[in-house]
C-alpha cells in the first residue's frame, strides 16, 4: 500500500480471516470534561446527562480526554475516573474512544491499558509534547501503547501544533503494517496541503478542522472528530451527513468566534447555555472568559 494524494482506501486489512475496521465513524464529539470548583475537581455527576445530550443532537461515537477534553492537565487518576464514567453512561450506545496521549510512554500505556480494561471501544495517542520526536521514536511511543491495549483499536492522534512536530507518513505505513490494531487516524492538521499527506491507505481518518470537513469525506474520510462538536453536535453531524463546501465554511466562522474567546470555558457555556449542568470551570493555567469574551460569546448563535 502507498500514500495517495487524492483519494484513499479506509481501513480493510485482513487478520486471521478478521476484517479490521475502526469503530469511529461519522460525527465523534472531541468531550469536554465537566469540572468543578473553580476547575480543581471532577464534577462527574454531569458526565451522563452531556452524554446524553451528545447521542440527543447526533454524535454517533465520542472522544473523551483529548485536547477539548483538557486531558493532558489532569492527573492520572483523574482522568481514568473520566473514562469510566463516560464508558457508564454510554453503556453500549455509542462507542467512547479514550485519549491516553501523555508526555511519558510509561503514563500513556497506563492509560491505554485502563481504557481497553473498563471496556472503551478505542485508545487514541497523540505525539508527546515538548521533545521533537524523530521518525523512530514516534514509532517506538505509538507502537508501545498500541499494543499495550491490544486488541483494542487503536487511532493515531495527528495534531502538529500541539505535538510541536508532524507524523511521518513512512513511519504510520510502517506502524500499520506492524501493529495489527492501528486502524485510523485523526488528523487535524490545516490546511487541505498539510491535511491531505495523511490520507494513508489502511487508515480510517477521522477529520478535525471542521473547514475541511467536505473535502475530507469527499476524499474518503470516514467522519469528524470535531471540538465543536462538542457544544455544536447537531450542526456538525449536519455538514458529516451532508458534506458541503457551506456547511463547512458556516462550521469554519463559528469556530473562529468560539477562538476569538478562551474554548474550553467557551464551549462549557455554550453547553450551559443549551441545558446541559456543566459549570464553566477550567482546570489551570486554562482561564474562564473574561467581560469582553463574555459579550462575544453573547453574539454567537
Amino acid at each position: 500500500m502507498s500514500v495517495t494524494s487524492r483519494k484513499f482506501t479506509p481501513t480493510h486489512r485482513e487478520s486471521h480471516h478478521c476484517v479490521i475496521t475502526g469503530p469511529l465513524k461519522g460525527t465523534v464529539p472531541a468531550a469536554i470534561t465537566p469540572l468543578k470548583d473553580g476547575g480543581s475537581a471532577l464534577d462527574e455527576s454531569a458526565i451522563a446527562p452531556y452524554l446524553d445530550f451528545l447521542i440527543a443532537h447526533g454524535a454517533t461515537g465520542v472522544l473523551a480526554m483529548g485536547t477539548t477534553g483538557e486531558g493532558i492537565l489532569l492527573r492520572i487518576a483523574e482522568r481514568r475516573a473520566v473514562i469510566e464514567r463516560y464508558v457508564e453512561a454510554a453503556n453500549g450506545r455509542i462507542p467512547v474512544a479514550v485519549h491516553a496521549g501523555a508526555q511519558t510512554t510509561a503514563d500513556s500505556v497506563a492509560l491505554a491499558v485502563h481504557a481497553a480494561e473498563v471496556g472503551a471501544a478505542a485508545v487514541a495517542v497523540i505525539g508527546p509534547p515538548y521533545f521533537p520526536l524523530d521518525a523512530e521514536g514516534q514509532y517506538r511511543h505509538l507502537r508501545a501503547v498500541a499494543a499495550a491495549c491490544h486488541p483494542t483499536p487503536f487511532y493515531v492522534y495527528e495534531l502538529a501544533q500541539a505535538a510541536g512536530y508532524a507524523f511521518d507518513p513512512a513511519m504510520l505505513l510502517r506502524l500499520r503494517d506492524d501493529q495489527d490494531n492501528v486502524v485510523g487516524m485523526k488528523v487535524s492538521d490545516a490546511p487541505w496541503e498539510k491535511f491531505e499527506r495523511y490520507l494513508l491507505d489502511g487508515y480510517d481518518v477521522l477529520v478535525g478542522p471542521e473547514a475541511l470537513i467536505h473535502r475530507g469525506m469527499q476524499a474518503g474520510a470516514v467522519g469528524a472528530v470535531s471540538a465543536l462538536a462538542s457544544a455544536f453536535p447537531d450542526r456538525v453531524a449536519a455538514v458529516v451527513n451532508e458534506p458541503t463546501e457551506a456547511g463547512a465554511a458556516g462550521l469554519r466562522d463559528l469556530r473562529a468566534a468560539i477562538e476569538r474567546t478562551q474554548r474550553h470555558a467557551a464551549l462549557k457555556r455554550i453547553l450551559a447555555r443549551r441545558g446541559v449542568p456543566v459549570a464553566p470551570d477550567v482546570r489551570a493555567p486554562l482561564r474562564d472568559l473574561d467581560a469582553a469574551e463574555l459579550a462575544l460569546l453573547d453574539s454567537i448563535e
